[in-house]
């Protein structure tokens, strides 16, 4: 399949209406918003974190409505069960006798929301892991397939620790992205005060639908990625790993453990989304740099030494940046 210039002028026009539509109920974030929009056309799943009132949970919402996904919200609690997830069978009365139903839970749709994720058991956050990973859910012993596109977009409070539960790696390891959100500025927080605090309502319409996103995913896994950008991004990866002799010092002195092959993916695919949303038909250097930081920040993770220090996975992938040469 060949991608050509009319094709990736109609992704790029899509993207651009739905930025603005989605700009009409968020107010500033367009960074957050623009890195959710690439994680969608890559089909990765994307892990909020920031301070409570953001607007955080009202994103992912525009977003569904943008979109025309079905949408769903999972609001993680301490008491919350896998099967208040996935579902559970039940038993119902079928003529004379009495027979097992699938009764479906909130993971069936293309958007759900895991809201506070890190307050749930880890039991219960494990219940979202073959959803995330595979698109199915095994219930007993039937796998019920999930309706593509699916994606979870979960949200995290990184000031609370009482009653919550860190997720573990394996379970970060299957979002895409890890975006932190950032306290609005004082002219963003004027506008949030115009939307949040007076009678004023804003009527979103829908830009893209499933069968589109889908499409889109198609036309950009065929843009084309030379050997030497392919393996800029591959020694990013590397890099992060303290026990390999090449690493930089950086790493070696303040990182414990590097990022998975999931990383090297998600940088590759996200990379693709970047250069077709910028209208360009091959992957950049920058367009890696770019991708890099929401793509490794929550799989880089810190020695004793480096929390001690303060230093942050930001940071650490800065560095990684500035010491990898570009060939």
């Amino acid at each position: 399949m060949e991608i050509n210039e009319n094709e990736i002028q109609q992704i790029v026009e899509k993207v651009k209406l739905c930025e603005e539509e989605i700009s009409k109920g968020i107010i500033g974030q367009k960074d957050i918003i623009r890195q959710v929009i690439i994680a969608v056309l890559c089909g990765g799943n994307v892990l909020l974190e920031g301070v409570p009132g953001l607007g955080k949970t009202q994103l992912v919402k525009t977003i569904s409505k943008v979109l025309d996904l079905s949408f769903s919200r999972i609001q993680f609690t301490p008491d919350l069960m896998p099967a208040d997830v996935v579902g559970t069978n039940l038993i119902v009365k079928e003529g004379d006798r009495n027979v097992f139903q699938f009764e479906k839970g909130p993971i069936f749709a293309n958007l759900v929301l895991a809201d506070e994720i890190n307050r749930a058991t880890p039991k219960t956050q494990s219940a979202l892991l073959e959803a995330m990973q595979e698109k199915t859910v095994t219930v007993g012993k039937v796998t019920h397939k999930l309706a593509e596109p699916f994606m979870v977009l979960a949200t995290q409070n990184p000031i609370e620790n009482e009653g919550t539960y860190p997720l573990p790696e394996a379970q970060l390891d299957r979002f895409l992205f890890k975006l932190n959100v950032q306290f609005p500025s004082l002219e963003e927080l004027m506008g949030i005060m115009d939307i949040t605090v007076t009678n004023k309502k804003i009527e979103l319409e829908a830009v893209v639908t499933g069968e589109e996103i889908l499409k889109i995913r198609e036309i950009i896994r065929e843009v084309p990625m030379a050997e030497a950008v392919k393996e800029y991004a591959l020694k990013l990866i590397i890099a992060t790993h303290p026990e390999v002799e090449a690493a930089p010092e950086f790493t070696k002195k303040y990182v414990s453990v590097g990022s998975s092959p999931r990383g090297a993916q998600a940088i590759f695919n996200a990379a693709r989304v970047r250069a077709v949303m910028e209208g360009r038909f091959n992957v950049s250097f920058d367009d890696v740099k770019a991708v890099a930081y929401p793509a490794l920040r929550h799989r880089v993770f810190l020695n004793f030494e480096g929390t001690a220090e303060g230093i942050t996975p930001d940071q650490v992938i800065s560095r990684i940046i500035e010491e990898i040469r570009v060939v």
